[in-house]
């Protein structure tokens, strides 16, 4: 939608004004911190890189590249030949890719530890508002989701190595709030296999490797939902992960009051005004409870991170932000 943002273009922007002004501070060559922009699943994205030679940091982030190219032809929407299109156009796929029966396998996982907040089967609800918003004169009241509501259900979804089905006619997966926090860590093990020890990678969801060059850590910004042009709050990274999402990210109508971040139990969008960022030890925990806790209580956040190994969140909303560590008790962090 015209004049929109996603949440990924919030943390690549605010990365990069973070980590620019790091390397300012370090005194480092520019020569040294090799960057990589591009698009990745429909929006921008980043790799940030110090190597002392720059034919061979190049040749890593063709590397890269490649490995973002071949992993989207697995789990993007926005490619019609992607094999998870294919699963949703015949409701079956022989023979899956390796990587979708595992990425599938951490998304039922977290759909477990979550209580179904997250569920990889809400693609027709998400087109179902995609559809009615698109309409002239929509009803502001959203669409009727009678019919739809019965095919989201993450335990209707078979998986085997030899075959992926879905259970029922009319259903699709959507990996979105899961699949580039797992193409960010198959990223993040390539440079890792060779040597790269300062690294920030933002496909979306962010992950450091090691600490900036100059020492400290990365710093990553999370947007205020409020302003998105506004850094509510700084983030340091180092050998961890963070993702974030927040209903203000894509807007099916002008209010906000119907967005992306749909709950799959209810079909009742998040609130356009808070965002809650996680702090994992890969990105592939922090994407997908990201997108899980944005549809949770507060008091229940603290529990789904504990269950899921990851390490903190950041709820950012009109008051401020509160920082909730996994075994601590939450505080509101200085603004």
């Amino acid at each position: 939608m015209s004049g929109t943002f996603t949440r990924r273009r919030f943390i690549a922007v605010a990365a990069a004004v973070a980590g620019g002004s790091a390397l300012a501070r370090s005194g480092l060559a520019a020569s040294t911190l090799h960057t990589w922009r591009g698009v990745a699943f429909g929006a921008e994205a980043s790799i940030r890189l110090a190597h002392p030679d720059g034919v061979e940091a190049r040749r890593l982030l063709d590397a890269c590249v490649a490995e973002i190219a071949r992993l989207e032809r697995i789990f993007s929407l926005y490619r019609e030949d992607s094999a998870v299109n294919r699963l949703n156009a015949d409701g079956r796929l022989e023979l899956p890719p390796l990587e979708l029966v595992e990425l599938l396998g951490r998304a039922a996982a977290v759909s477990e530890a979550s209580g179904g907040a997250f569920d990889v089967t809400v693609q027709p609800l998400w087109l179902r508002y995609a559809a009615h918003f698109a309409a002239p004169a929509a009803d502001p009241a959203g669409p009727d989701l009678t019919d739809v509501l019965p095919l989201v259900d993450w335990r209707a979804v078979r998986v085997e190595p030899t075959g992926i089905a879905l259970a029922r006619a009319g259903m699709a997966v959507t990996l979105n709030g899961i699949a580039q926090g797992y193409v960010t860590d198959r990223v993040a093990a390539l440079l890792r296999a060779h040597g790269m020890d300062h690294v920030l990678i933002d496909l979306g969801e962010t992950r450091a490797l090691g600490a900036h060059p100059d020492g400290r850590p990365w710093r990553v910004g999370l947007a205020d939902p409020g302003d998105p042009d506004r850094i509510a709050e700084q983030v340091p990274l180092a050998d961890m992960a963070l993702a974030t999402s927040g209903g203000y990210g894509t807007r099916f109508e002008a209010s906000g009051r119907h967005n992306h971040l749909i709950d799959p139990r209810s079909g009742i969008c998040a609130p356009a005004d808070r965002s809650v960022s996680v702090v994992a030890p890969d990105a592939t925990t922090a994407d997908a409870a990201s997108t899980a806790l944005s549809l949770l209580p507060f008091d229940e956040i603290r529990p789904v991170l504990l269950r899921l190994g990851a390490t903190a969140a950041y709820v950012v909303g009109p008051q401020g932000a509160v920082l909730v560590g996994a075994q601590a008790t939450p505080r509101a962090t200085p603004r």
